[in-house]
């Protein structure tokens, strides 16, 4: 059987009992980082009514290798118990674990996955964002015409959207949120559950003065819904198809989605490199 389950994304005491028993009884570890996750085990020993079963495996599966391990798998190996842990909240969410879902759902693998620590959901709820109805984009390419993509589609679809930023462009996205969308009401979860966890609310200029350059920690970054696409039965595929100058491509693009017209022809010019 493969059991996945969520570890604690800060604050060990969000480990739950069930979580426990079934790392207590795995015949293998299957970890993001096995030096991570015997950490988590040591903790769990020295503070609370924990054992672990003799002679478990620690095997190391991560963003990497996830591919090559999955395909080389055979399902007599799931005759063990076997357990999959990230690093930290849920597998499956920014991390591995959605390919050993589809192998064992495609090869008749019993599987289950744990409810537990969440970064996601945990930004969303403390948002205060009423809207019920959200979108999760994970991390922003780093850069280039794709990034530039990604923002305008988080800020442009109509619903609460949620990112995950490293502190090294942490700045960068808001001065990016800053110049394409200055009124949007944003929210940023720092560190949740752990020591220096921190809320922010406000506009990405008055979030940025707040901080005052401190970007130390990982962060979760709400964008409180703003007004969707324009409605329209002709869609983006539709215009970039049609035989005609790219700026005029730009010009129609940006009446549909509201981005920059400059940023959108650029875009386009990018994208076809």
């Amino acid at each position: 059987m493969l059991q996945l389950i969520p570890t604690p994304i800060g604050n060990i005491g969000d480990i739950s009992l069930r979580a426990m028993q079934a790392l207590s009884e795995a015949d293998i570890l299957l970890c993001e980082d096995t030096r991570v996750t015997k950490k988590l085990l040591n903790i769990l020993s020295t503070r609370y009514d924990f054992k672990q079963k003799e002679n478990q495996e620690f095997i190391s599966l991560h963003s990497h290798n996830e591919k090559d391990f999955v395909e080389k798998l055979e399902p007599s190996f799931f005759e063990q118990n076997i357990v999959y842990v990230s690093d930290a909240g849920m597998p499956g969410v920014s991390d591995p674990g959605q390919l050993l879902v589809k192998y064992a759902i495609e090869n008749g693998v019993e599987y289950d996955v744990f409810p537990g620590a969440n970064a996601l959901l945990t930004a969303f709820v403390a948002s205060g964002f009423v809207e019920t109805q959200m979108l999760f984009f994970g991390f922003l390419d780093h850069k280039g015409a794709s990034r530039a993509k990604a923002l305008q589609e988080a800020l442009q679809n109509g619903f609460t959207t949620i990112l995950y930023e490293s502190p090294h462009r942490l700045e960068k996205l808001l001065l990016e949120i800053e110049k394409e969308s200055p009124t949007r009401e944003i929210f940023l979860a720092k560190e949740l559950t752990k020591k220096f966890q921190g809320y922010f609310h406000g506009t990405a200029k008055e979030i940025r003065e707040k901080l005052a350059k401190n970007y130390k920690g990982e962060w979760v970054v709400v964008l409180k819904a703003g007004d969707a696409h324009n409605s329209s039965a002709v869609s983006i595929e539709d215009i970039l198809a049609l035989d005609i100058p790219k700026k005029m491509q730009a010009k129609l693009v940006s009446k549909i989605t509201g981005e920059n017209t400059k940023k959108c022809y650029q875009r386009l010019l990018d994208e076809e490199e």
